[in-house]
């Protein structure tokens, strides 16, 4: 090594906080990287489709003290789909952390829909096709199951990808409606019947005036029937 190469060297050192006596406990990137990709590989592993990973280098002139307990992880904010990071740290003394950029690509089998659908179709499975595409954005729906006998939220157009903040559930028990109140508890149940204030699917929490004028809270049930325990 000459002069010059051998001065470079010492600088980059001291710049980083090692000294030259600890030159060789340095951090191999390479140790890094591959812990990232392993916890994207876990992460996605769940994920629909094939599923397909890059991890970036780390910059050449970051030198780091060697870790025996890196660990990484998702930063705030980071989505696990499409240009995203991955931060590994060292969980030791000294305690350092970097992250690394990455690109995660699901291909999937994707529900497109066949022709424009209004606002409140209940979905059957004439209403899309199953097409090959990209998980571009969270949420997207591959599974038939997700769709049918659900509700949309709003209109949507021809060819455009299925959602789940597209849909919800049917309602059970909708606004005005008469419906049985069943208040049950340890030891005796009580059927009533009361006028419904608001829209509920099944498992959601729905208000019920009773004959009295009193209002009441309980959940739909699947049959139509709103479930109250005290």
């Amino acid at each position: 090594m000459t002069m010059k190469n051998l001065c470079l060297a010492l600088l980059v050192l001291l710049h980083s906080g090692i000294s030259p006596a600890h030159a060789a406990a340095q951090q191999d990137h390479a140790t890094i990287r591959a812990t990232a990709l392993a916890y994207l590989q876990e992460q996605t592993q769940s994920l629909p489709g094939k599923v397909s990973l890059q991890v970036g280098d780390i910059d050449p002139r970051t030198v780091l003290r060697a870790c025996g307990a890196l660990e990484a992880f998702l930063p705030a904010g980071a989505q696990l789909i499409g240009k995203t990071s991955v931060g590994v740290r060292c969980n030791r003394q000294p305690v350092w952390s970097v992250f690394l950029q990455a690109t995660v690509r699901v291909n999937a089998t994707l529900l497109v829909s066949n022709r424009p659908l209004a606002q409140n179709t209940v979905l059957s499975a004439d209403d899309f096709s199953l097409q090959s595409g990209e998980l571009g954005q969270p949420g997207l729906l591959t599974d038939p199951a997700q769709a049918v006998g659900k509700t949309l939220k709003f209109g949507i157009g021809a060819g455009q990808a299925l959602r789940q903040d597209m849909l919800r559930a049917p309602y059970v028990v909708t606004q005005g409606q008469t419906t049985e109140v069943r208040v049950q508890s340890k030891g005796f149940s009580v059927r009533s019947a009361g006028q419904a204030l608001n829209n509920g699917a099944a498992g959601q929490k729905v208000q019920v005036r009773m004959a009295s004028g009193q209002v009441i809270s309980g959940t739909a049930r699947a049959d139509g029937s709103v479930e109250v325990r005290p």
